[in-house]
């Protein structure tokens, strides 16, 4: 639930801003004159909230105060969490029953077709995400025009009710044929379940995620109710325990949107924060993106101990997608509920290498995580890491790591690479370490060029915005793979995906299926669809309050040419149809859309319209974002130390402060550039300087900084 600020505490505008990663929980702080702060602290798997207030205690610790009085000092407290999809990975969801029409019990078992490897039949069919001795059917039919064809037979309800009292069952997915056309049967069922099970939750397709792909909203309803237990407790004991300690602010938690809710909402529909953390990182990298090239596409990449996420920025716009996959495409769980689209792989800074039975080096997916991390942590770590390779090139200082509040072990390092990688494939230590870097570039580069061929972006014309606290790392390198001309890591790019959430709105999505073609457009039909996503917005942004700045609605289609299968998300830049100009207007949207993606469009065909959507949002600052305070501990670094680069070799490489950098000083690589919480390589024949906004930008052109 939302905390509320108690009558006698000062009010003042301190946000804090908390991302639990696999590996390090992030903190950022803005203060009431925009200062920012970072902090990290490690990940605690075993209790993910223990982690969020390690990291609040080492900014309080920063400020000389304790816990509770510095708490007592926020406002805001926005917190983005993997617990979610963590979850359901590890498969400690609440014991969940899903309730379908009559002769359909088979949604989650059929999917939607589609093989990874078509050929490969050693690997076994998925099982559903809701076993079919869970499954019950319903007699009830709705037709496809919202027609009654069989009345809903209510004591079947019922007995199924006694069935699943008898079963233990911890929640409920409702998901009948349909339903989006005529909700009333779902709405029913509901009451029952309310009135013969007290106290379970119960999740409805209709109302969750309206679409017209059965498997889709079958699948969104039952990870959603899967989770509304654990999703309620966590966020119950995270509001507890941050009010014990001192904070009686509001708390947000992130969605999978790019927006944020409150903490109770979330806990009622869960699914909306299954990857809250990473569809984040596209909302900073807008901003910073934007800045740093105006009018370039972005590809926005945040490196993690555990893996890469890949999301883009096209056209000023943030791609959603309704095919995120939790787990491998086709062998894992669809969410089919709009979300950022993000493209993650097993690669971070944690990623472990090894020679597999062939000879070959790996790197990742496997990831030495938090515990016990890169062997170079000293915790236990035996398996050599992309971040172990980073300490042998050089690339990171072992007195200076999270600002020197960690040393990192070379010598463990060296001889785990040794051992492990450079004896089995008869080179070099650092032969090996290079061999490790450059096979996880790869694969980070795949990643990237998966997502931006399937938006229709051309890397050669877009940037690169670096994040998380291993991006310097070999950004420089992915971005000369891809040809991308130019790499921009913001000041705050270690914890991209909290300035995200400093950054990001109160959101709201609202949907509605009608089908309409615009050969036979039915213009009432349309205005009255907008007219009510209109109101729900505005009703919305009416209960966010005085507190909220810059509202606004934005409407878009889910259209596709006729007899097309899939459908693609179109702008629409008004929300009332005055005449056939506006009908033409949404055609040629769609044209412009379609060949932007897929290089081509269908000047002969009528528009197929299946779904309508409105985004409520406002922002509850007027700021965007202030600047990283420089702290006593930010002094210069030693002027050089031995590197290691492709083509090169070991060289003297020069040692650049980040936070002591001067604004449009032009400097030439190689060079390391240092935080206390990140370092940037920047090889031979780059050019970098920094902006206003305090990002490095660093040039792989010719042309060099551009004024």
């Amino acid at each position: 639930m939302a905390l509320q600020l108690d009558d006698e505490t000062e009010t003042t505008a301190m946000r804090l801003a908390c991302d639990t990663g696999g590996t390090f929980t992030d903190l950022i702080v803005e203060d009431d004159d925009g200062n920012l702060e970072m902090f990290k602290a490690s990940t605690t798997p075993d209790d993910p909230v223990r982690g969020v207030l390690d990291a609040a205690r080492l900014a309080a610790e920063a400020a000389g105060v304790d816990l509770a009085d510095y708490l007592a000092k926020a406002d805001v407290f926005i917190h983005g969490t993997t617990h979610a999809i963590n979850a359901v990975i590890t498969g400690r969801t609440a014991r969940t029953a899903l309730l379908t029409t009559q002769g359909h019990p088979d949604i989650l078992v059929l999917r939607e077709g589609g093989r990874m490897e078509p050929f490969n039949f050693t690997i076994a069919y998925p099982e559903p995400y809701i076993p079919r001795s869970l499954t019950f059917e319903v007699p009830e039919r709705i037709g496809a025009d919202g027609r009654v064809v069989t009345p809903l037979d209510e004591a079947a309800v019922v007995a199924i009710c006694e069935h699943l009292l008898a079963l233990k069952v911890e929640a409920v997915a409702v998901a009948l044929l349909w339903a989006v056309a005529n909700t009333a049967h779902e709405l029913r069922i509901r009451e029952l379940l309310a009135e013969h099970l007290p106290g379970v939750p119960v999740t409805l397709s209709s109302t969750l995620n309206p679409t017209i792909r059965e498997f889709r909203r079958a699948s969104s309803a039952a990870i959603d109710a899967s989770l509304r237990p654990l999703m309620g407790s966590y966020l119950g004991s995270l509001t507890e325990r941050l009010r014990s300690v001192g904070f009686r602010g509001r708390l947000l938690v992130l969605t999978s949107q790019g927006g944020m809710v409150d903490a109770h909402e979330v806990a009622q529909s869960p699914i909306r924060a299954i990857n809250s953390g990473p569809s984040l990182a596209p909302v900073a990298g807008k901003y910073f993106g934007e800045r740093a090239m105006p009018g370039a596409d972005i590809v926005v990449a945040d490196t993690g101990g555990t893996t890469y996420d890949v999301s883009l920025v096209r056209g000023g716009r943030i791609p959603l997608t309704r095919d995120a996959w939790i787990g491998q495409p086709f062998r894992g769980h669809m969410t089919g509920f709009p979300s950022v689209d993000v493209q993650s792989v097993g690669a971070g800074g944690g990623s472990i290498a090894h020679v597999d039975k062939g000879g070959l080096l790996r790197v990742g997916p496997q990831s030495a995580g938090a515990v016990p991390g890169p062997v170079c942590y000293g915790r236990g770590g035996i398996e050599p890491t992309l971040s172990d390779a980073c300490v042998v090139l050089g690339y990171l200082d072992p007195d200076y790591f999270l600002g020197g509040k960690m040393t990192l072990r070379i010598d463990s390092a060296r001889c785990a690479i040794q051992q492990r990688i450079a004896t089995p494939l008869g080179m070099s230590v650092e032969d090996a370490a290079l061999a490790i870097v450059t096979l996880a570039t790869e694969n980070m580069a795949q990643a990237i060029a998966d997502i931006t061929v399937n938006q229709g972006i051309d890397p050669r014309k877009a940037i690169l915005i670096g994040g998380g606290g291993a991006a310097g790392l070999n950004s420089i390198f992915i971005a000369r793979r891809m040809n991308i001309p130019r790499l921009v890591i913001p000041e705050v790019g270690a914890a991209l995906s909290a300035a995200g959430a400093l950054m990001s709105e109160l959101a709201a999505d609202f949907r509605a299926v009608d089908y309409m073609v615009t050969s036979r457009f039915d213009r009432e039909r349309a205005n009255a669809i907008l007219r009510d996503l209109r109101q729900r917005s505005e009703a919305f942004l009416a209960d966010t309050g005085s507190s909220s700045f810059h509202p606004q609605i934005q409407f878009a289609l889910e259209a596709r040419y006729e007899q097309q299968v899939w459908e693609i998300e179109v702008p629409l830049t008004f929300d009332v149809f005055e005449g056939q100009d506006d009908v033409d207007a949404v055609v040629e949207a769609m044209h412009r859309t379609h060949e932007r993606i897929f290089a081509f469009r269908d000047e002969q065909s009528a528009v197929e319209i299946i779904g309508w959507s409105a985004r409520a949002s406002c922002r509850v600052h007027e700021r965007m974002i202030g600047r990283m305070h420089v702290r006593a501990g930010d002094e210069q670094r030693p002027a050089t130390r031995q590197a290691y680069f492709p083509a090169v070799g070991a060289c003297e490489t020069r040692v650049v402060s980040f936070p002591l950098l001067a604004i449009g000083e032009v400097q030439h690589g190689p060079a390391l550039i240092e935080s206390p919480f990140t370092t940037v390589v920047a090889d031979p024949g780059t050019t970098f300087w920094r902006t206003g906004d305090g990002s490095l930008v660093i040039d792989l052109s010719t042309q060099g900084a551009a004024a």
